[in-house]
């Protein structure tokens, strides 16, 4: 009795002069990642193994590192089917989640993210919309809380035109030439019209427009259509099952596959596959590599998968939109480290992230202490450039895997940058928003 009274008193003492009760252990930080994901539906075998490489890179960063440096990720799914009305709620849903509330979002649909544009600054939540979205949120001045580097729509279509210039023997050799753009009907598929009209128009080739759709399964028209023209080249912009229709309906009218260029969103495993040899020859954008090779991948089988390859290969490992997760979780958690060094080793705000993510700087240095050397190119965002216009890769379905088959080809940022702060301007006019110094 007169020990458990000692301890009584030590403690009240304890609390009186610190103000803190000695008890239970208080809980610990913890930095929450909220993931608006689609594993079911028309786009779920695009949303699948995106939602694999978010899951597995922060259970990585946990398993290997202890977390970003010492706190903890966290992180919660919310199924939105690509469903821009579902994807608010959930938005709503795991906003206020975790030790500050969300770090930030990844819509993973050019839908959502503009309809969480104008909240984000009212919740001090960034939103990270890599390579979609807004490409107008470029310009930093005026959207200060989204981001979307490493690249945009309208940098990657200037990027497209490039690389068909190259193959033509020059930008002089597209005049007459014909090029069609097959997309999905919906705000993301239309983001790279204006870009493409403003280059058809400067260079003098013929642009046709084929709108398909929600989701895409039915295509025979547009690809009617396109056997009537016979376009020399065909760019894409396609998401879930409207991918791999569109590649079958080629193959069906005997489309020279080489000529055929989906954008970063149309160039995965599973747009490719299911057309079987017909797809073989079929290209697309990137902006990193694909497959299984990096010591990242060898970390995620050892240290999430217990060094399991072949169940790591059952959660799409490797794959394109994989890797592409894995790279986004990735400039995630680096924006939290950025901020972390300003702000010191705890979970970071909002406001904190938002200036991590402004401030990245990712080095060849870096991406190999990741184990992400060659895996893309080192990144660095500004105050006023919030993509980088970022040059991409021409990758190639060789009926088994996919290939790498061209350098890095640069964006026309001379045409590209001017038709991003005029849309900048028209938006903050609009919205009433002062656009900042940087």
């Amino acid at each position: 009795m007169k020990i458990k009274k000692l301890v009584l008193s030590v403690l009240g003492a304890v609390v009186a002069a610190t103000g803190i009760f000695a008890g239970p252990a208080m809980a610990a930080e913890e930095q929450f990642f909220p993931m608006l994901v689609y594993r079911t539906g028309p786009y779920a075998p695009s949303g699948i193994p995106v939602a694999n490489g978010f899951r597995d890179y922060y259970t990585l960063i946990n398993k290997r590192d202890g977390g970003i440096n010492g706190v903890k990720v966290t992180f919660e799914e919310c199924e939105t089917q690509y469903n821009t009305k579902l994807g608010v709620e959930c938005y709503e849903k795991l906003k206020g989640k975790g030790t500050h509330g969300a770090t930030l979002f990844n819509p993973f649909s050019t839908g959502i993210t503009y309809q969480l544009i104008p909240k984000a600054p009212v919740d001090g939540v960034p939103i990270l919309s890599m390579g979609y979205g807004n490409t107008a949120a470029a310009d930093g001045r005026v959207f200060k809380w989204i981001y979307n580097f490493p690249t945009t729509y309208w940098s990657q279509a200037s990027a497209f035109i490039n690389y068909v210039a190259q193959q033509e023997g020059g930008l002089d050799k597209l005049r007459g030439k014909k090029i069609a753009h097959v997309y999905h009907n919906s705000a993301y598929g239309k983001e790279a019209n204006p870009t493409l009209g403003v280059l058809a128009e400067k260079f003098g080739f013929k642009l046709t427009l084929l709108a398909v759709d929600h989701p895409g399964q039915e295509q025979k028209a547009t690809w009617l259509q396109i056997r009537k023209l016979k376009p020399d080249w065909i760019f894409m912009s396609g998401w879930g099952v409207m991918n791999q229709v569109a590649v079958k309906e080629a193959a069906a009218v005997n489309y020279p596959m080489d000529h055929f260029v989906g954008n970063w969103w149309s160039g995965s495993d599973a747009d490719v596959i299911p057309a079987g040899a017909g797809s073989k020859g079929y290209k697309s954008a990137a902006f990193h590599q694909p497959g299984a090779g990096f010591r990242v991948h060898d970390d995620i089988i050892q240290y999430v998968y217990n060094g399991d390859a072949a169940e790591a290969k059952k959660n799409n490992i490797g794959e394109v939109l994989y890797n592409r997760a894995v790279l986004n979780a990735m400039f995630g958690t680096e924006a939290v480290a950025t901020a972390q060094k300003k702000f010191g080793n705890k979970a970071m705000t909002g406001e904190q992230v938002r200036w991590g993510l402004e401030n990245l700087d990712i080095t060849e240095a870096r991406l190999s202490e990741l184990g992400m050397e060659g895996f893309t190119r080192p990144v660095k965002v500004s105050c006023a450039d919030h993509e980088g216009g970022g040059p991409i890769l021409i990758q190639q379905w060789d009926g088994n895997q996919w290939k790498i088959v061209t350098d890095w080809i640069p964006t026309m940022r001379d045409v590209v940058r001017p038709m991003i702060e005029k849309a900048a301007a028209a938006y903050a006019k609009e919205n009433n928003i002062t656009p900042r110094s940087c």
